[in-house]
């Protein structure tokens, strides 16, 4: 993987700890009638700091993407960058929706040692 600057390893640890403070999840029913069974949803939120390059913010959605090929117990990954007009984001531009079947599986993931390298490199 290619180096990454101090400071910008400085910044994504302040910034997981603030995602920790806002990371929640919540039970959705799936969509189709084949399929009743409840998943979990993983919300994971991202403010950057006004110095965060392009590039820096594209390393981010590129490792999160990424997540789903690396870890089995992900079920999908959605995601996304804000464009509400009501200029309520309170700066958080991107939003991840990552499923899983189980809390058991979301358990797995965590500790994972792809999710957690993710923040460890970035």
């Amino acid at each position: 993987m290619k180096k990454i600057s101090m400071t910008y390893k400085i910044v994504l640890f302040l910034l997981s700890g603030i995602l920790l403070i806002f990371v929640s999840h919540y039970y959705a029913k799936a969509t189709t009638a084949s399929d009743k069974k409840k998943l979990l949803r993983h919300v994971v939120l991202f403010k950057f700091k006004d110095t965060s390059s392009s590039e820096d913010i594209k390393k981010v959605e590129n490792a999160f993407r990424e997540l789903p090929s690396k870890i089995k117990q992900i079920k999908s990954l959605e995601w996304g960058i804000n464009n509400s007009p009501e200029n309520l984001h309170q700066g958080f531009t991107h939003c991840f929706f990552v499923t899983f079947a189980s809390e058991k599986d979301r358990e797995i993931y965590l500790p994972h040692p792809d999710h957690k390298i993710m923040f460890c490199e970035l």
